[in-house]
């Protein structure tokens, strides 16, 4: 091995020998539920992904402000022509229950430094409102285009030149959240029986392979009790959205006494959801386990509060944060007296760490749903994938911590923050600012109920990003939209 150094290297083989490490495959980034901007063919309208937290307030804060997101009865029997995905979030966006939204612009930068051009990008945007099972088939009709065209670009020819194997290009899918789910169906062999051979890899950021409790909570919302407006609109929205029936728990997450099991459609009618799209998600998701993911990689978002299971009692859903768990034989853990143990896991504040760390690879970050898909570790994960290089995961040793926040504040309320997972304030920071950065706010921290909190309000409405810093390093950042006074106010 040659220790002489730079200079020395450039002394001997001349700097142009020096190439850039770059992939000659094609890559697809594939965004999660809410992660593409849509546009009204009929009103001419961008309905969902403008910039600007104006239009943010008035979308959540309004009635009827997401009205154009709701699927017609044309729709719903599959003419979908009025709704067009234009391209993936650029903005910070915010959703009640999801919460915070990073834009998907790191991600596309970091993509766009690995491979040999542009043109070797894919962003697939989609209508998220449908079924799963539609755009899974729409993905794979476009990668096959995509990796069609890639190879018949003259930079694809340079790029194989500099590799080792100087193989043809092949896939390369980056997917966040429920765009996890859209690129296993598209692999699906019925679609494109030469698709998964010709992908080299599938990395997933916090995908629920196994769904998510915090998809029932939506659908439930306003049962039993008057909610804020926002959170009144997404269940409003949601209840005949097939997209989010496909992110229902597909796994015994329903406490029944001593016993747990899965949902079932009727169950899902009870809470406020659909029956059919519920039974048409469980039989699409029974099929989906055999699809195999070529080269998977996951990464799972750790350390945050998360829904696990949850009871209902009158049509009232009590989610929990923690989940039952079985033996090899499919018997769950009980304690010595028959009673079930529980066990929290945690997760990314949306999807628990066992629904998302599935496969052979698995990368565990403490991050937040949102932030899987810009925090600079998991960025590194998917430029180390698309090079082809051996990935050792995060630091060891590098724990995070959770970082609780609520998803709607009233301007000159006071809220809490509450940092989880730290045994002491050493090394911590938190500040909150808006979504721009301006005007920082330190936070104070101190200990209650034991966790570390701190409390604080903001002046104006706006999107405002809260960031935690923690003293092995880790940065874990949730959203909060703050709207004017009055729209906390329950509704009935």
């Amino acid at each position: 091995m040659n220790h002489h150094g730079p200079e020395h290297a450039k002394s001997a083989v001349g700097a142009s020998a020096v190439v850039a490490d770059l992939t000659q495959d094609a890559v697809v980034i594939v965004p999660g539920i809410m992660g593409s901007e849509l546009y009204d063919t009929v009103t001419q309208q961008t309905v969902w992904g403008l910039s600007g937290v104006s239009w943010l307030l008035k979308a959540w804060t309004r009635s009827k402000g997401l009205e154009p997101l709701r699927l017609t009865p044309e729709e719903l029997e599959g003419k979908t022509n009025r709704i067009k995905a234009t391209q993936l979030m650029r903005h910070s966006s915010w959703t009640p229950y999801l919460q915070g939204l990073e834009p998907y612009t790191d991600l596309i930068k970091a993509v766009r430094d690995c491979v040999a051009d542009s043109a070797a990008v894919l962003e697939f945007a989609y209508d998220w409102r449908l079924p799963v099972s539609v755009n899974g088939r729409l993905l794979a009709e476009a990668a096959r285009r995509h990796l069609i065209a890639w190879r018949l670009h003259p930079a694809h020819d340079v790029a194989r030149r500099n590799r080792v194997d100087e193989r043809p290009a092949r896939l390369v899918f980056v997917a966040h959240s429920m765009g996890g789910l859209v690129t296993r169906a598209a692999l699906d062999a019925t679609h494109d029986s030469d698709l998964a051979d010709d992908t080299r890899a599938v990395l997933t950021l916090g995908t629920p392979f196994y769904g998510a409790v915090k998809a029932t909570a939506i659908l439930n919302t306003g049962r039993g009790t008057p909610v804020p407006l926002p959170h009144r609109q997404l269940q409003s929205i949601s209840a005949t959205m097939p997209g989010l029936h496909d992110l229902l728990p597909q796994y015994a997450c329903l406490i029944d006494g001593n016993n747990v099991r899965r949902l079932t459609p009727s169950a899902v009618a009870g809470i406020g959801g659909n029956a059919e799209l519920a039974q048409a998600a469980a039989d699409f998701h029974g099929k989906q386990v055999h699809v195999m993911l070529p080269g998977h990689w996951a990464v799972a978002g750790t350390n945050q509060a998360t829904m696990q299971s949850l009871t209902i009692r009158n049509g009232v859903v009590q989610p929990h944060h923690h989940g039952a768990r079985q033996h090899g034989s499919g018997d769950f853990i009980r304690d010595p007296r028959g009673d079930l143990r529980f066990f929290d896991v945690k997760g990314d504040g949306t999807v628990y760490k066992d629904s998302a760390a599935v496969g052979p690879a698995v990368t565990p970050l403490p991050l937040h749903h949102g932030a899987v898909a810009s925090d600079r570790i998991a960025l590194k994960a998917v430029a180390e994938i698309l090079r082809d290089d051996e990935h050792l995961g995060p630091p060891q040793g590098a724990p995070g911590c959770g970082l609780e926040v609520p998803d709607l504040v009233e301007v000159g309320a006071p809220w809490t923050i509450a940092l989880s997972g730290v045994d002491s304030l050493a090394g911590l920071r938190c500040e909150v600012a808006d979504v721009e950065g301006r005007n920082p706010q330190a936070l104070k921290l101190g200990w209650g109920d034991g966790h570390i909190k701190a409390r604080t309000m903001v002046s104006a409405p706006g999107l405002y990003r809260v960031i935690a810093r923690t003293i092995d390093g880790h940065t874990i950042t949730q959203l909060v939209l703050a709207s004017e006074p009055g729209t906390m106010q329950e509704v009935d």
